[in-house]
């Protein structure tokens, strides 16, 4: 038996705690079916880009790290690879490699943060989460040793890094290589065959190869629909081209897919640190340079990096000053989202808040 319904319009979020932070979805419901999505942005919005331009280059560094506050080491790096392409700066091995291990150890952390979030929105509450949460504590104490920050901690440099390792971070570093395989397989064992996690992600929120292409998508959402694409591959930087990894894909573009990428890339991140740690050389850390920076004038350059989310760029324009004269954040969770209408109209609310949750989002590099 049919039952006639009327199309009825709600409001999820700004402050649902699902929509992964200040993000507001207007969502057309014909019964439990989603009939349309219009996505709103803004409610974040500090205008990083224009404060850019009235900073000194190094100073701008610190408005990177508020972007993906979750990826601050990588935002760090990308910024940093636009000022020194604007400069022609070069930058020493040893501060090179201090940067990959940063940003992969940053990369472990973001991706933890995707799965436990992501399985919180599965109705799993809070042991995944945790198990997720309890490792990413560890590469914060790392952080902490190397920088004196946890979240935003404006580590990298134009030329390099900011600091030599203490003595006491090789012997931490090591301890959390031997420890930390074992607690990834004791959360795969937990989650990964769960019948509930399976139901709900496989066969849902399908996103194809072409129409993700199309729509300019990167990272493990890129990657979860079977293209093999990463930047770390495609236009090596820093010491990318001196170490051999993988790059995991997914077969049908659902929402499993993108969850197993991110597991899997969790792993190749391992594998990139440990050679990092064989392979370091002794030698400068950064390139010394003037502490007020002032590349020639009228110079444009694009730095860009394979961050946890995606292709994360920065733009920069100089003229001749002490500031930059445009900046431009390319950020991954804004491109990614131009997908949202398509993975979810004809599904259902469940499906909605699974598929959102397989996206990876974080409202301050979508907001600026």
């Amino acid at each position: 038996m049919a039952f006639k319904t009327e199309p009825m319009t709600i409001n999820i979020g700004p402050q649902h705690p699902s929509t992964h932070g200040v993000f507001r979805l207007r969502v057309t419901f014909d019964g439990e079916v989603i009939v349309d999505v219009d996505p709103i942005f803004g409610y974040l919005h500090r205008g990083s880009e224009k404060l850019a331009e009235e900073r000194n280059y190094v100073q701008v560094l610190t408005l990177t790290d508020r972007l993906d506050y979750t990826a601050s080491m990588t935002n760090n790096q990308a910024y940093c690879l636009a000022v020194e392409k604007l400069m022609g700066v070069s930058v020493p091995e040893r501060g090179k490699y201090l940067r990959v291990m940063a940003a992969e150890l940053q990369r472990i952390a973001s991706h933890l943060i995707a799965i436990g979030f992501f399985l919180q929105d599965l109705g799993a509450l809070a042991t995944p989460l945790m198990y997720c949460f309890r490792l990413r504590e560890s590469i914060l104490d790392l952080f902490e040793m190397l920088c004196g920050a946890r979240i935003t901690v404006s580590y990298m440099r134009p030329g390099g890094v900011f600091a030599e390792p203490p003595e006491d971070f090789w012997p931490a570093l090591r301890r959390f290589m031997e420890e930390s395989p074992g607690l990834i397989e004791e959360l795969e064992n937990l989650i990964m065959e769960n019948e509930i996690v399976v139901v709900r992600t496989k066969g849902t929120g399908i996103l194809g190869i072409e129409s993700a292409i199309a729509n300019s998508v990167s990272g493990p959402v890129l990657r979860g629909s079977g293209f093999a694409w990463d930047w770390r591959k495609a236009d090596p930087y820093d010491i990318y081209d001196q170490i051999d990894f993988d790059v995991p894909v997914g077969n049908n573009g659902d929402n499993y897919d993108r969850f197993q990428v991110r597991m899997e890339e969790i792993k190749q991140s391992f594998k990139i640190v440990s050679q990092c740690i064989r392979q370091i050389p002794d030698g400068p850390i950064r390139t010394e340079l003037p502490l007020v920076l002032r590349p020639p004038a009228w110079q444009e350059s694009y730095g860009r990096v394979e961050s946890p989310k995606g292709e994360l760029g920065f733009y920069l324009v100089s003229d001749g000053s002490v500031a930059p004269y445009r900046c431009k954040v390319r950020s991954p969770s804004l491109l990614n989202l131009h997908v949202l209408k398509e993975l979810l109209v004809g599904w259902k609310l469940a499906d909605m808040i699974v598929t959102l949750g397989s996206i990876d989002i974080n409202m301050g590099e979508v907001d600026r």
